[in-house]
């Protein structure tokens, strides 16, 4: 049983994970508002007769729709969502619960009247959609839709706030209104964070003006997602020690950070396909941008496997299975002058770290994800190819997100991946917005209004028609553990006579790669080999499983004393490595340095060698985390 103090720092970290800043969250007018000047009330009182001016010719452009029709519907929306809320009620207050509780037949009853109240919803969800098909798949209304968006969303005295401090600034408020086409990109994506329209815009055109690379394309949608979702400052950590860094994000860096990583191809393949929505659960992160380069570079290093993997839910990510390890005791190890993240690798963490640590590292390689949390656990979601995945939690139903229920992010993730026809979903939401309508990002949030309603079954359709399945969750056994109880495949390992090539220079210094092993001879359960991004093969000694012993066999020219040292990558501290020559009883300690993830060498020791015939045998013990080796080199001492 899990501890309480666990529990406790659990629920904290699910807190810090979820926030009160989201993108999706309700937008609040500010608490506090700026003094107009002259300039400021002429702008507000444009900014009102448009925005008025909008919402009259939307009205009028709406069809036509049957009362009874609409009653019929908005009542199966209710019932459905009520039913829907009330059976996933059910279902967790029966969680663990022994057979014949209470609860148990309470969630076969509210699951059935869920199936009920979907069935009975059909008929006039259908006949809704049917009649509504032509105005939702038309996009004649699309640029007013969005430009009513941006000024409810704003509304008219945020952006007269923004607009009377200057002419540049004016001219970036009117330069967005007349902008149909980035107007509607934005409201795909779901708008400007908090209703930032004035500040995303003052970030986007900085970026246009800092690289010429960003306005076309893959980098196009990049800068926007950037400006939106950094409208309001992103807070950044920074190692303790640094107390003079930065407080937030730089938005423009951000986006310079991401567009080099991408041209010169650090990214992940599927990156370049992203949406704007997609991109801003990239650039979302409290990393600052050379932590980002960090985790590329600390991962390239140390665990490429990690990603070339092929399986897309554990790519990159699989780093918080084998080498974050569960438990708190060493937190208190922290060191002020790494960040974050790299403590994290370091002295490990509960669920809430892992899950921190899981996110980062996604995000350094351009992965979406976003933080998925259940009951007195922290887990999270993330992007893949073939749609999102629960990576170290409980599967789908268990847990929400900042956007709502984890059912309902899945759905809209679905309906997202389809591109086009998703438009059909927004273009309804934003009829609601203007009829002031409350936007349910989907069934569990309660039934909202009738094109909310409309948007739901449009979108649940959309995901019906792709014949979307959700993903099986990964890492649920390691969710609060150290180690997976799935017992893994081990792949074996190509490694050609080039690659086991020992070499003996005219110095006499023998260089023996780290895939020479005459024992084992191809990947174990801890002993791992794998392309270097050096170039040849490495060698990782998993930090999880029993320990496990490898040797070289090699020629050595002259008898004598040698010193022994290895280039390596650590992630933590305090990590030995024992070698013993030629079956010497007593094996001499080689200390591996803390090399932060990045290639370094261990100090030398000295091995005593015969001439002939020699054999090198590793092994480590006690408590242990991953090693990954390159390369030995002997040279002689005599």
């Amino acid at each position: 049983m899990r501890a309480k103090t666990t529990t406790v720092i659990c629920v904290a970290l699910i807190a810090m994970a979820i926030g009160a800043s989201s993108v999706w969250a309700a937008k609040q007018p500010a608490v506090q508002e700026m003094e107009l000047n002259a300039a400021g009330q002429k702008l507000l009182a444009r900014y009102s007769d448009q925005l008025q001016a909008l919402q009259t010719e939307i009205e009028k452009a709406l069809p036509k729709v049957d009362e009874k029709q609409k009653a019929a519907f908005l009542k199966a929306y209710q019932d459905e969502a009520a039913a829907m809320a009330a059976e996933l009620n059910a279902l967790r207050a029966q969680d663990r619960k022994p057979a014949g509780h209470p609860s148990k037949k309470n969630y076969e009853t509210a699951k059935e009247a869920l199936a009920f109240a979907a069935t009975k919803a059909q008929p006039p969800a259908k006949a809704m959609l049917t009649d509504l098909e032509e105005f939702l798949a038309s996009n004649k209304r699309d640029a007013k839709l969005a430009k009513y968006m941006v000024l409810a969303e704003a509304t008219p005295r945020g952006l007269a706030e923004f607009a009377q401090q200057g002419k540049e600034q004016e001219t970036l408020v009117e330069t967005l209104l007349a902008d149909a086409d980035l107007m509607k990109q934005m409201a795909i994506a779901d708008g400007a964070k908090d209703g930032k329209y004035g500040q995303t815009m003052q970030i986007y055109t900085d970026i246009q003006k800092a690289s010429g690379k960003s306005k076309d394309g893959t980098l196009q949608r990049l800068a926007l997602a950037v400006g939106l979702e950094h409208a309001v400052p992103v807070k950044q950590t920074n190692p303790a020690a640094q107390t003079d860094a930065p407080a937030t994000v730089d938005p423009v860096n951000r986006y310079l950070h991401f567009e080099k990583a991408y041209l010169d191809g650090e990214l992940d393949p599927g990156f370049k396909n992203l949406s704007v929505w997609d991109y801003r659960l990239v650039v979302n992160g409290d990393e600052t941008d050379d932590i980002l380069a960090w985790g590329r570079e600390m991962l390239r290093n140390y665990r490429p496997d990690h990603i070339s993997t092929s399986d897309y839910r554990w790519r990159y990510v699989e780093a918080v299975k084998t080498d974050v390890k569960y438990g708190s005791q060493d937190n208190k190890y922290d060191r002020p002058e790494l960040h974050k993240y790299q403590n994290i690798i370091m002295n490990g963490g509960v669920c809430g770290r892992r899950a921190f640590f899981g996110r980062f590292i996604l995000r350094a390689f351009g992965v979406p994800t976003t933080a998925r949390p259940q009951r007195g656990h922290a887990a999270l979601v993330h992007w893949t190819p073939d749609g999102w995945v629960v990576c170290l939690g409980a599967s789908w139903t268990w847990g929400w997100t900042s956007f709502g229920q984890d059912r309902d992010f899945l759905a809209h993730t679905q309906a997202r991946m389809t591109g086009k026809p998703f438009e059909q979903v927004r273009r309804a939401q934003l009829v609601g917005t203007a009829l002031g309508e409350q936007r349910a990002f989907g069934f569990h949030a309660g039934a909202s209004g009738f094109w909310n309603g409309v948007a739901l079954y449009r979108q649940r359709a959309i995901v019906e028609e792709a014949k979307a399945v959700a993903l099986a969750a990964v890492g649920e056994d390691i969710g609060e553990a150290n180690e997976s109880k799935v017992k893994e495949a081990i792949e074996a390992a190509t490694i050609t006579e080039e690659d086991r090539k020992i070499v003996v220079g005219n110095d006499g210094v023998i260089t023996i790669p780290a895939a020479a092993c005459s024992k084992p001879t191809n990947s174990t359960a801890k002993i791992v080999f794998m392309k270097s991004c050096l170039g040849g093969m490495q060698l990782h000694y998993n930090r999880n499983g029993e320990h496990e012993e490898f040797e070289y066999t090699f020629d050595v020219p002259a008898a004598g004393k040698y010193a022994l040292s290895a280039r390596v990558v650590t992630p933590s501290w305090k990590q030995h490595l024992l070698v013993a020559a030629n079956g010497a009883k007593e094996p001499t300690d080689i200390a591996l340095p803390f090399t932060v993830g990045v290639w370094d060498k261990t100090a030398p020791v000295e091995v005593a060698l015969v001439k002939g015939r020699n054999v090198l045998r590793f092994s480590r013990e006690g408590s242990v985390k991953g090693l990954t080796i390159e390369e030995f080199t002997l040279k002689p001492l005599n």
